[in-house]
């Protein structure tokens, strides 16, 4: 595929082809709101050149601090065409996390929301690298006044983009540039900033809509955060297709999203466990409104063969997949569906396009029937972690066999069956997966021994059937301290986002340790209490 121009295909190109072939076709519904591919278009041409006119040049970050509404779906695109990397942060990251994310990526440009003002407002008044805001929703009666108080601050309502036939601006990216920042959790406590080039991102795509079989009259509902890779992912594969996304901001309100599903007749179902656990448990839904849903692909944990026989039931037409992956990759698996069955534990073979294997603890390769690391190789395998180069180099080492080729350690223990099915074991260092999202125990436990009167703090993930893993988190208190488990877990709910907060919060009088005085996480027991600091 090239552009519309000739050129080597990138990333943005997809909506570009699709306004080109569909312009009145829906590409977006969010809430009230329905917008065509030519809308997306002319809106994300417009900001783009907005975004230029600020001094928004070719590689500068642009980040997006936004809920899943279609300014950010625009503000997205529109970086990408004013040949910028977007960098979107989920709403829920909280003043702390923020600030680092400003001083560490270092974007030009800040595209944000009225409601999140009192978080950003402080972080960007010491960001120094950011030359432009544009922030959406505010009263009507300021959507025209310029924002004196925020850099280069003006009213995203007053460059009424949707009313604009701003061509595109030059293109001077290649395939080879960044194509986005994804911010996940590191071992260390510090977020990391994958990078993504058009290419990796590109090749992801391909290979995932093969697999879906996915077509101009798909429909996606996605309740997945934009900031999320596998959310994100959904929004560019739908674009890719020319197929409409009903984007919601959450699943929070189960029975009204699934009203959508009948009344959009949605096609694609894409969740985590924890939200086909939800689901599942719905008693009023009615199989015959849901006819028209064709796949659920689910990632993040294996669903239980229980889940798996009610989807079934609730959506008789729809295949499900079975997905595996990461940040660092994309997807790397997938079982297929009529695999369900046969192998339910496994997350399936490699996609389209990538090769996986195992390595054992001096890097040898293992073949089927061993355990060990997992290495994945492909073009959608990332670039590396931005501005830490230690970081990177453990993950992405040279592939033997073609030199200049770097091939990517995941950190995750596997078990490879013999006919080649991935089996998930865990992560070999403490990162916890819960919910979908990668959390740092390090970062937990800074938020509880930031708590006066909390002496020592361990948090490990437990298996949990829904959430993939429970966050547990153990607590040593000083002489004299009197708080109680809940109050804990209240003081998380405050300063973390909600999928860092403990599902299970233990009080302990000492933490086990070796002789050096660290603290053996593996002596900690990992059952899960139902009477205390249960969410």
């Amino acid at each position: 595929m090239t552009d519309i121009h000739g050129a080597v295909p990138q990333l943005h190109d997809y909506l570009a082809h699709s306004a080109l072939a569909h312009p009145q076709q829906v590409a977006l519904v969010c809430g009230s709101v329905r917008l065509s591919y030519a809308q997306l278009e002319r809106a994300s041409n417009a900001l783009a050149g907005q975004l230029l006119g600020a001094g928004v040049a070719r590689g500068d970050r642009v980040m997006v601090y936004g809920d899943n509404t279609p300014d950010t779906v625009v503000a997205f695109w529109a970086a990408l065409k004013a040949n910028a990397v977007p960098c979107v942060v989920n709403p829920l990251t909280r003043q702390d996390k923020l600030a680092y994310l400003l001083a560490d990526a270092t974007p030009t440009a800040f595209i944000t929301q009225h409601t999140l003002h009192a978080v950003f407002a402080p972080c960007l008044a010491q960001a120094s690298s950011v030359r432009a805001t544009w922030v959406s929703g505010l009263p009507a009666g300021r959507a025209a006044e310029p924002l004196p108080a925020l850099p280069g601050g003006r009213s995203w309502e007053a460059v009424q983009l949707t009313d604009s036939h701003t061509p595109a601006p030059p293109r001077t990216n290649i395939d080879q540039d960044l194509a986005t920042l994804i911010y996940t959790s590191g071992s260390t406590g510090q977020p990391k900033g994958v990078m993504l080039t058009h290419r990796n991102m590109i090749t992801a795509c391909e290979s995932i809509t093969h697999l879906l079989d996915l077509r101009q009259s798909d429909v996606i509902l996605s309740v997945l955060p934009l900031a999320f890779n596998y959310g994100l992912y959904q929004m560019i594969m739908a674009f890719r297709a020319g197929a409409r996304l009903v984007l919601e901001r959450s699943f929070a309100f189960p029975a009204r999203t699934l009203q959508l599903v009948a009344q959009e007749g949605v096609t694609g179902l894409p969740g985590v466990p924890t939200i086909f656990a939800l689901i599942t448990q719905m008693t009023s839904l009615d199989p015959a409104l849901h006819t028209s849903v064709r796949f659920i692909t689910n990632t993040a944990a294996n669903l239980p063969q229980k889940h798996i026989a009610r989807l079934g039931e609730l959506f008789p037409q729809a295949r499900i997949f079975s997905m595996y992956g990461l940040t660092e990759c994309k997807r790397c698996t997938c079982l297929p569906p009529d695999d369900l069955a046969r192998k339910p534990d496994s997350v399936g073979l490699a996609i389209p396009n990538t090769e996986m294997w195992l390595v054992d603890e001096h890097h040898q390769r293992l073949g089927p029937g061993g355990t060990g690391e997992l290495v994945i190789r492909g073009g959608t395998v990332m670039k590396g972690y931005w501005n830490k180069p230690e970081e990177t180099a453990k993950r992405l080492r040279p592939h033997g066999n073609l030199p200049g080729e770097m091939v990517f350690y995941t950190g995750d223990r596997c078990h490879m069956d013999a006919d080649g099915y991935l089996y998930f074991i865990g992560r070999m260092d403490d990162i916890i997966k819960s919910r979908g999202e990668k959390v740092a125990p390090k970062e937990v436990e800074n938020a509880l021994m930031n708590l006066h009167g909390v002496r020592e703090a361990a948090v490990i993930g437990v298996p949990d059937d829904i959430l993939g893993q429970a966050i547990k988190a153990f607590v040593v208190l000083d002489e004299g301290a009197h708080w109680s488990e809940r109050q804990l877990q209240i003081e998380c709910q405050r300063r973390l986002e909600s999928f860092m907060v403990p599902q299970y919060i233990v009080l302990v009088t000492e933490l086990p340790k070796t002789d050096t005085g660290k603290i053996k996480k593996l002596d900690l027991p990992t059952h899960t209490p139902h009477t205390q600091g249960n969410t």
